[in-house]
């Protein structure tokens, strides 16, 4: 998939640019606070209909406006196009649309323009309590599995209305029932992680092994308590239990994947170099099963490359993506001159921009290759670095006209967006910050902030349309 051209108003610190990347490594080079997050963050944004952060719609929206806008044209491997833009008011809600219509659910979208991303809050996937991990995993799997989506959605449902239930000191039939539907979707999501987990742990490990030199050995694990006996059996085990603390204890939403280096935990016994690259061979892996699956090769997204990594590991991972199996590359950094020399010693050809103040400059286009890659700021002059800046700036005016009617289309469908049946994937049970056996069963879990992969029921909220309820605590879904 090959991001040909990406507009955006009212982004974040971004008032109004576009970018042309080329179709190889791209680098936004800035200062800190410059706006090179946030462009990697609208990328992503056209690929999963929300923030790679944990942010709502709301807050990027720049400061001073009512709404954003961010649109963008893509070339896919098998030489199709696409249009997808995503828009967001205070008043109207998000408005997701490919070539020019509307979805109906955003969940649709999911999968379309793949992407995998690489940013400084991976950190919690080794460090936080096993729900992240379960979250990266679910997100993973639903660009790629639709039946998956489906399952999650469903099981969620249904344990959300089992510790309502459970709380209202509920006969033995009704809890049968609740029982039969958690395993019959929860069945399906176990089979298809052990699936995708026995993909990913080769792949992890031959990865990590490049970025290290062959100088430790990682491993992943997926632990769950339907390896050991089937789910209805597990439920009717924690019977007693379920009654005497009045949510589910047992289940699929309890599932870890269990992260090692040298046999050891990762998050007890590896460096922050280590954890890190161990999260780098993690999305490299990730990448490689979405683009053999799609067939389509996804955008990869790595914010802040240098963040914990030394120089040698970078350029170890810099050759690594460059080859043919490797398609568009969007690359963060606040030191050009390192970035620059460690590119120049891979051999790769490369475009590079300077983010300053939410503006884009380019620095560099590619040589070798010829591709075309430029940006033009609305209202600036030509600089001379991109022979299509005029149609650039006029695509850019051309978008900032439509922007009032993207928003008023968006306020009148927000209605209908918000009762469309968006999927929540988080779960109920916080785990213990342990990457390691969970012994923690008697408190009931508190309502966490929900990270949806396309939370479009939570994008308005009935009573407050202004904010969106993805990021607010929801005790209804797991």
């Amino acid at each position: 998939m090959y991001l040909k051209k990406i507009a955006l108003l009212n982004f974040k610190n971004i008032a109004q640019e576009e970018l042309e990347p080329c179709p190889g490594i791209n680098c936004l080079v800035g200062d800190n606070g410059a706006g090179k997050t946030n462009i990697v963050d609208a990328v992503w944004y056209l690929s999963m209909c929300k923030s790679s952060l944990q942010t709502t719609d709301g807050q990027n929206i720049r400061h001073g406006a009512d709404f954003f806008l961010i649109d963008g044209s893509y070339r896919s491997d098998a030489e199709r196009s696409e249009s997808v833009s995503c828009s967001f008011s205070r008043k109207g809600g998000k408005v997701l649309k490919r070539n020019g219509k509307e979805y109906e659910r955003l969940s649709d979208h999911v999968g379309l323009i793949p992407a995998v991303i690489v940013s400084p809050s991976d950190s919690a996937l080794i460090s936080d309590a096993a729900e992240e991990r379960r979250r990266y995993l679910n997100a993973f799997i639903a660009q790629l599995d639709r039946p998956y989506l489906a399952a999650l959605v469903r099981y969620n449902a249904v344990l959300a209305e089992r510790n309502r239930l459970l709380k209202m000191h509920p006969d033995e039939t009704m809890l049968r029932i609740y029982d039969m539907q958690l395993a019959e979707h929860g069945g399906l999501i176990h089979a298809r992680r052990q699936e995708y987990v026995h993909r990913l742990r080769p792949a992890v490990a031959e990865y990590y092994r490049i970025l290290s030199d062959d100088r430790e050995q990682v491993e992943l694990h997926y632990r769950s308590e339907l390896d050991e006996r089937p789910f209805d059996e597990l439920l009717l085990a924690a019977r007693q239990r379920d009654l005497a603390n009045e949510f589910t204890t047992a289940g699929i939403h309890r599932d870890d994947l269990v992260l090692k280096i040298g046999g050891y935990p990762l998050r007890k016994y590896g460096s922050q170099g280590q954890q890190k690259s161990f999260l780098i061979a993690l999305k490299l892996a990730q990448y490689a099963i979405v683009a053999e699956t799609s067939g389509e090769r996804p955008l990869l997204l790595l914010d802040d490359l240098f963040d914990k990594l030394d120089a040698r590991r970078v350029e170890q991972l810099i050759r690594l993506v460059s080859g043919e199996r490797f398609g568009q590359i969007f690359i963060t950094d606040c030191n050009p001159t390192r970035l620059r020399t460690i590119l120049d010693n891979a051999g790769g050809d490369y475009a590079l921009f300077a983010v300053r103040n939410g503006a884009l400059v380019a620095e560099r286009t590619p040589q070798a290759s010829g591709l075309a890659a430029g940006t033009k700021a609305a209202g600036t002059p030509d600089n001379g670095t991109d022979p299509n800046a005029p149609e650039a700036a006029e695509a850019a005016n051309e978008t900032a006209e439509s922007a009032p009617e993207a928003m008023e289309t968006a306020a009148e469908t927000a209605e209908a967006a918000s009762g469309s049946g968006a999927p929540d994937i988080s779960d109920t049970v916080p785990e213990p910050a342990e990457n390691e056996v969970d012994t923690t069963d008697s408190t009931e879990p508190s309502a966490a902030a929900t990270s949806d992969i396309c939370p479009e029921t939570m994008d308005t909220a009935a009573e407050n349309p202004s904010e969106n309820a993805a990021a607010r605590p929801n005790t209804s879904e797991a």
